[in-house]
This record gives C-alpha cells, structure tokens and sequence, in this order.
C-alpha cells in the first residue's frame, strides 16, 4: 500500500512539472526568435520631438534602418530623393516603424514631408 502512495505521489509530481517545463522551453525558444528578429532588422532611428535621433548615420550597402515614430501625437513622413535611391514612407502614425533598406552607396539626405528641419544624413558604404 506504501509503494502504490509513493508511486501516485511522484506521478502527480511529475504531471505538474512536464507542462512547466514545455512552457519555459516554449518561451525561451520565442524569445530566441524575437530577439533574432529585433537584431535582423539593423539599425532603429527614433523620430521625437521633430528631430531624427541619432542626426547622422554611417551603414553599409544593404542595411536596414528601421525609422519610429516614438512622438505620441504627431505624425511624420519619411523621404529620400536622389539621383540613385528614393523612398517615400507616406504618413507614419505615432508608433509606427518604417523599415528602409539603403541599397545603393553614397551619401543621402532623409527628410520628413511634415516636418522640414527634420533631417538625418546617411553615409552608406
């Protein structure tokens, strides 16, 4: 009678701790993705206060910068026009991200269509 107690009390143990430990897993496994993917998208530039923050930004060939609108109540609109790469984001809505991938070398000059004194300068080698 002992043993036959001894035996359902460690199943029951084990019938709790099984499922906890797939949930754990689980969420290490989301977060390893997540944060794969946060670190996949390149380089975040915050758009606050009618400012770009950082001003200026060096990336290479092929990179991504990922634009936010952190201002809560404010819209932006992002847009590179050169002879060599154009973008136009169209309006942003606050806390929006805008991701735009630099494909083409040089030096550009990113505006928002809303804000004019908005600027950042992207070197991109």
């Amino acid at each position: 009678m002992y043993a036959s107690k001894l035996r359902l009390s460690v199943s029951s143990r084990w019938s709790a701790v099984i499922p906890a430990a797939l949930a754990l897993t689980a969420g290490a496994l989301c977060g390893l993705l997540l944060s794969g993917t946060l670190s996949a998208s390149g380089i975040a530039v915050s758009q606050k206060g009618r400012m770009f923050h950082p001003g200026n930004l060096t990336v290479g060939r092929g990179e991504t910068i990922t634009f936010v609108n952190d201002d809560s109540d404010l819209l932006h609109h992002v847009f590179v026009e050169s002879d060599s790469f154009n973008f136009d984001s169209g309006d942003q809505e606050p806390g929006s991200r805008t991701p735009i991938t630099f494909t083409e070398r040089g030096t550009f000059q990113v505006l928002c269509g809303i804000h004019p004194k908005m600027k950042l300068v992207v070197r991109v080698d």
